[in-house]
């Protein structure tokens, strides 16, 4: 009998903790379902001179558009992602879209109309992969802005911005939209990023990603044949990914031995592998040149809040350009967050939890 009760006592706990697991779940997503579509733009023309008859933009939505007495679109927020990412990156995402999207986040998708597209080059958007292969048209950031501006304007009806942010390539954009459409949102927050062109170690692994594509005589001029599979250099883009993208300590953690440092770089290769397409990514990386931000950040008018983190390897705080250069932001301010057991080097940009307050404070701070 005593070893019955036992049993039933276990089940109906092992239930309570099972629904409790779930409600906790359930709680954590409490956000509508995001809706995706296309937004096609006819002849658009690239920096380079180059015109695509048409360039597909993807993108995601959450929640809907609210307008004032006036027209003006008053809860629009952009969200951009970071190089060969896309959209999808953020949703769903336990530690970005749960800590913000929910009901009582930051951006609570039933308050805000949250944007999430992708970016020429990547996700389900336009790409040299889908069969233009090194013909496509060469792309830059400006470029990328640009048509994330005619989605939201022409294809969305979204005339004004309360908040426009990104990580890491979407943080550099941050910094070029409150340029190049000053008057646009009420605020803008980029995300583990400098705004200063690509240079010094973060050229280097760059290039040195766009070298071992292009002198990859697999490449083939871009003209790789599908049956043949990716070119090997592709191995070399994961492997610099991965030392990139993460702090010493935390690898040191991960890896702690020969053969488990070799076993973590062949499971990352093998996974970024099976999706990566060495055209997108050798695209991606280019896109970067003509990022540069700095001879005009006094025309930001919007405030600006940067977030860097200390133990980005990208973008170092010893170098001292996030400190100096947002001196010349009209209402910028920047934080470094210190190094810590939460932080994931480059990779914190997605730990919403990490910063979401300054997010709070920010968003309270710009509002009308």
């Amino acid at each position: 009998m005593r070893a019955r009760r036992t049993r039933s006592i276990l089940c109906v706990t092992a239930l309570a903790a099972a629904i409790h697991a779930m409600s906790f779940i359930a709680a954590a997503a409490d956000y509508p379902a995001p809706i995706e579509a296309d937004y096609t733009i006819r002849n658009f023309k690239f920096a380079s001179g180059e015109t695509l008859p048409e360039l597909r933009i993807h993108y995601r939505t959450l929640g809907k558009i609210d307008k004032n007495a006036q027209g003006k679109v008053t809860n629009a927020v952009l969200i951009m992602h970071g190089t060969t990412g896309s959209g999808a990156q953020f949703v769903p995402r336990p530690e970005f879209a749960d800590e913000l999207f929910g009901k009582g986040q930051p951006l609570d998708a039933t308050k805000f109309f949250i944007v999430l597209p992708d970016g020429i080059g990547h996700g389900k958007s336009s790409k040299p992969s889908d069969g233009l292969h090194a013909k496509f048209p060469r792309y830059g950031y400006n470029d990328m802005i640009e048509a994330d501006y005619r989605l939201l304007t022409d294809g969305l009806g979204v005339n004004h911005a309360r908040l426009v942010m990104g990580t890491s390539m979407g943080g550099m954009h941050t910094w070029l939209w409150g340029e190049l459409h000053p008057e646009f949102m009420d605020a803008l927050m980029p995300l583990a990023c400098l705004p200063t062109q690509i240079s010094g170690r973060n050229r280097v692994w760059r290039r040195t990603i766009i070298d071992a594509i292009r002198n990859d005589p697999a490449w083939e001029n871009g003209e790789y044949p599908a049956a043949a599979g990716q070119p090997p250099s592709l191995r070399t883009v994961a492997e610099i990914l991965w030392f990139m993208s993460s702090n010493p300590v935390l690898r040191q953690k991960e890896a702690p031995t020969l053969r488990q440092t070799d076993e973590a770089i062949d499971k990352f290769v093998a996974e970024h592998n099976q999706t990566a397409d060495a055209n997108d990514v050798l695209y991606a990386l280019e896109a970067s040149q003509d990022y540069d931000p700095g001879p005009n950040l006094e025309k930001i008018q919007a405030p600006l809040l940067a977030i860097n983190f200390a133990d980005d390897l990208i973008n170092p705080p010893e170098l001292g350009i996030l400190e100096r250069e947002i001196q010349r932001v009209p209402h910028g301010r920047a934080i470094v967050m210190p190094m810590s057991d939460k932080t994931r080097g480059h990779g914190s940009h997605t730990l919403a939890a990490l910063w979401k307050d300054e997010l709070v404070k920010f968003l309270n701070e710009t509002g009308k």
